[in-house]
């Protein structure tokens, strides 16, 4: 089925594999990830994940066959979303947020789709978003978290201004704010003051005001550990280029500071 008319939702594809089987639901945003989303889902399947939360990919266009039903239908994927408009990780979320409130999630968990983070976690964002909390960040900075072969300049520019610029516009401290692992209560998401969909949100901009937006409102958030680990060798799995990305996310974070993604009304 194609979504093509939804204000502040790009148009986008479903192929279901499962009706809604759980009150949670993870996205899972991927873009030409390959065989790093196939092992993420089966450390996934490995623990059951799929028994908790139903598995949604919001695919951004992949060429590489990766979202292929035979390959991700095995895994435990419940359904995948292809974004057929304009924008990239912001529009991926926006449309996995629509299409996971209309079928009735209570909470919506986000995870990187290249295979860093600890996906065997998922219940503890579950736990928290049964305890009333509205936005649970993962943090591999916290007692229990793990940074595993984490990049020095990384780790320098989360902990000396990604962190304390997002903490400083949330009123609240943070430890790992680019960390894309988080848990979002149905409270959260379709509070009159947040309104997520809005096409403003094209790239990483919908990650830096969803940190932040939640805590001026005075919802509840927390974070819990988790653990980050890059490849001791061989390419950074990422998607944000050295010098253009990281001069966009600065933009963003600043952009975020000076209250330019809260909604006019």
């Amino acid at each position: 089925m194609v979504y093509k008319d939804v204000p502040g939702v790009p148009r986008f594809q479903v192929e279901e594999f499962l009706k809604k089987n759980s009150e949670y639901c993870v996205c899972i945003p991927i873009i030409n990830e390959g065989e790093r989303i196939k092992r993420e889902l089966e450390r996934a399947r490995s623990v059951q994940i799929n028994a908790i939360a139903d598995i949604i990919i919001c695919d951004g266009g992949s060429k590489d066959g990766s979202t292929e039903r035979s390959i991700l239908e095995p895994l435990g994927v419940n359904s995948v979303l292809t974004k057929m408009g304009p924008g990239k990780q912001g529009a991926q979320l926006r449309m996995g947020f629509w299409w996971a409130l209309e079928r009735g999630y209570k909470g919506i968990i986000t995870i990187d789709g290249n295979n860093k983070d600890s996906i065997e976690d998922i219940p503890l964002f579950i736990k928290r978003l049964n305890e009333g909390y509205d936005f649970i960040q993962g943090s591999r900075y916290i007692k229990g978290g793990k940074a595993i072969n984490t990049p020095v300049i990384r780790h320098l520019s989360v902990k000396l201004l990604h962190a304390p610029i997002i903490s400083l516009t949330a009123r609240h401290h943070f430890t790992d704010t680019t960390n894309a692992f988080r848990g979002h209560s149905r409270r959260y998401l379709t509070h009159p003051k947040v309104q997520p969909f809005r096409d403003i949100f094209l790239t990483y901009e919908l990650l830096a005001y969803l940190s932040t937006r939640a805590s001026q409102l005075g919802l509840k958030v927390c974070e819990v550990p988790v653990t980050r680990a890059y490849p001791k060798k061989g390419k950074v799995p990422t998607k944000i280029s050295f010098f253009k990305g990281n001069y966009d996310l600065l933009r963003i974070l600043f952009s975020n500071f000076l209250g330019k993604y809260k909604p006019e009304k």
